[in-house]
């Protein structure tokens, strides 16, 4: 299921964090936005139960949250999407995924897995900014299916129509969460307009 966040605050930063001339500090600042925003949206149907809270002058009906939530980033450029995941639910355990883009096949090669030693959580968010031929994110959701992660989500800054079509047909239970659904795919499977490569962007590389 695709969801696309509209709110004027996510296409405003969207946009700066597109254009050529934002540089790699500033194009930090907008990834962690953009993923506070992006991550609040992602998590809107997390169960809860009732409790009662002790106000200083009486009590008040509230809710706790009834799941437990892990995020999963998608080295490296996942990484910039962690803080603000971690500052919305400071106690979520981070499972890191180490995967590349074979740049012949397109293809992901998985080099870093620090999945299996953990107890699978009821819910999973990846954490990736592109979602591009979707090759990457279809791996890390089949590797917390291993796991028995019962219900998981995507949360991405921009996609392309390819990936989501590929995420899709693999597994139609997962929500995708993304700020914008680009063009199309070019030759080299970047994404058209998107904004270059989002890892070498906020770390200032090539």
């Amino acid at each position: 299921m695709l969801a696309i966040a509209r709110h004027p605050l996510v296409q405003a930063r969207l946009s700066e964090l597109r254009a050529r001339s934002t540089p790699p500090r500033e194009f930090r600042r907008l990834v962690d936005d953009l993923a506070l925003l992006l991550i609040y949206e992602a998590t809107a149907e997390l169960a809860t139960v009732p409790c009662t809270v002790e106000t200083p002058v009486g009590r008040a009906a509230g809710v706790q949250l009834a799941e437990t939530l892990a995020f999963v980033p998608i080295l490296r450029a996942g990484l910039g999407m962690v803080p603000a995941a971690l500052r919305l639910f400071p106690d979520a355990p981070v499972w890191h995924l180490g995967l590349y883009r074979d740049e012949v096949s397109l293809q992901p090669v998985e080099y870093y897995n620090r999945l299996s030693r953990f107890a699978a959580c009821e819910r999973a968010l990846i954490l990736d900014p592109m979602l591009a031929t979707g090759g990457s994110a279809v791996a890390a959701i089949a590797a917390l299916r291993r796991l028995g992660v019962r219900e998981i989500g995507l949360v991405h800054l921009i996609a392309a129509p390819e990936g989501v079509r590929a995420v899709e047909a693999a597994d139609p239970a997962v929500r995708i969460q993304v700020a914008a659904v680009d063009e199309r795919l070019n030759e080299h499977g970047f994404i058209v307009p998107g904004l270059g490569d989002a890892g070498d962007r906020q770390f200032g590389t090539r």
